[in-house]
């Protein structure tokens, strides 16, 4: 099915270009009446990040909720795995993050939850969807059942008190110097607060925010300047969220970045040993390490392996039972928690561990060493990779790697591009066979 409006996180795009204060109004409007459910008194919470667009988008929202007849409960800054969990705990119909989750200021989006706590499934999306061209007037609230609107002031207090109940009631983070860098953007506050509640010394860096320079040069996608800091205040660790806090990625004290494919072989090695383990295994992409599914194949532990993308991780979780899954990039999901990923929660995880072990992060952080591993992009459709020597090329690819390595070709869902991915044991063996895969695709690229 081809969607106008929907991608695979919500609706995301430049701001006051593609998402303009008309498109969220009606979004407001398309989205609470798909929720209007019943005859009770509905009501929708809606979180934002530290983009300037932010109160452009928030204020055209709100006035497409009431123009429905749904009341608004406005948070302010906050995590995106705070309005799922803010959703279900203030009984909420709908939940609403305005982000554009790790992009640079100038892009923005819509990110919609259901009652539930989490995203929305394909089949409401496209619900939504096809009001949105549509004429709703005949539709509106008469003038006597407009929402209101207030701001909500305990939300980030309230996701503070719900991050530390994740832990054990005896964990406390004493003797850990810690730097925290929330990329600008929508954990500045919570996150130092929480870890400095803990026991923890912190100090923070991206804890700034202006509404231009979230994920500007800090923050999961940027980790050199947090790798900097820890190193020359020789702090333990280094905790690196991105612009909406729904992803993470650590530096361990000698100021080496650790991903999320180490994080999550932490997490379960901790929660196996603990009995926390829901299922005998780990739901990742496609993008995780070789060297990670063997680690956990080496402790009894299956790798379950779906499309790239947070959703897709958290649908089979929910299909086969599993409590704990991610993202290389770092989304982790504990669904024990969580309803989607959340980079201070699992980051809290993580050094419970620490703690427990005593030992360095860069010895808790270290359980496999990854397979080398090669991505290339090139230029082609998706067509190229039905012809002939392509085919060719890749079956000998793979037969060249056999049991040692791992190839995936998949086409970009955003542009005509082709994106080749190997890893192996070998790392000239799987430049090689990535380059003459790259190189008969560009030879059918037409």
């Amino acid at each position: 099915m081809t969607r106008k409006y929907f991608g695979t996180d919500g609706i995301r795009g430049l701001a006051n270009r593609v998402i303009t204060p008309e498109l969220s109004m009606k979004v407001g409007q398309a989205a609470g009446l798909v929720f209007h459910r019943g005859e009770h008194r509905h009501r929708v919470v809606i979180g934002k990040d530290t983009r300037l667009s932010g109160y452009m988008i928030e204020y055209a929202l709100v006035s497409g909720f009431a123009s429905v007849g749904m009341d608004v409960l406005i948070l302010g800054p906050v995590p995106t795995p705070a309005v799922g969990m803010l959703t279900r705990s203030m009984r909420a119909d709908l939940g609403v993050m305005i982000s554009a989750s790790h992009n640079p200021f100038e892009d923005n989006g819509i990110k919609l939850f259901g009652p539930d706590g989490y995203k929305l499934s394909d089949e409401v999306e496209a619900q939504i969807e096809a009001l949105l061209d549509q004429d709703l007037a005949p539709r509106l609230a008469p003038s006597a059942g407009l929402g209101r609107a207030k701001r909500v002031d305990d939300v980030q207090a309230r996701y503070i008190e719900f991050a530390k109940r994740t832990l054990p009631r005896n964990v406390s983070l004493d003797g850990l110097r810690i730097v925290v860098d929330c990329a600008n953007g929508a954990a500045y506050k919570v996150a130092p607060e929480a870890l400095w509640e803990l026991g923890a010394e912190v100090i923070s860096i991206g804890c700034e925010p202006n509404g231009l320079n979230i994920n500007r040069d800090v923050g999961s996608t940027a980790p050199a300047a947090l790798a900097a800091k820890v190193r020359e205040l020789r702090a333990d660790v280094g905790i690196a969220l991105d612009g909406d806090a729904d992803r993470v990625l650590v530096v361990d004290e000698r100021g080496h970045v650790v991903d999320g494919d180490q994080l999550m072989a932490v997490i379960a090695t901790h929660w196996k040993e603990e009995g926390l383990l829901a299922q005998p295994g780990v739901v990742a992409t496609v993008m995780s390490n070789l060297g990670f599914e063997r680690y956990l194949n080496s402790i009894d532990l299956s790798l379950e392996r779906v499309a790239v993308g947070d959703r897709y991780v958290l649908e089979r979780m929910r299909e086969g039972g599993f409590n704990l899954g991610g993202e290389q990039s770092g989304h982790i999901i504990m669904s024990d928690f969580t309803t989607t990923g959340d980079g201070l929660v699992a980051a809290m995880q993580l050094l419970a561990v620490v703690q427990k072990r005593g030992r360095p992060v860069s010895e808790t952080c270290q359980l496999f060493v990854p397979l080398p591993q090669v991505l290339k992009n090139v230029r082609a459709r998706k067509a190229a990779l039905e012809t002939r020597p392509v085919v060719e090329s890749i079956d000998c690819a793979r037969d060249r790697l056999g049991a040692h390595g791992r190839l995936l070709i998949r086409p970009s869902g955003t542009e005509p591009v082709i994106r080749v991915m190997g890893e192996g044991d070998d790392r000239a063996l799987v430049e090689r066979v990535v380059d003459d895969i790259c190189q008969a695709l560009a030879a059918n690229a037409a």
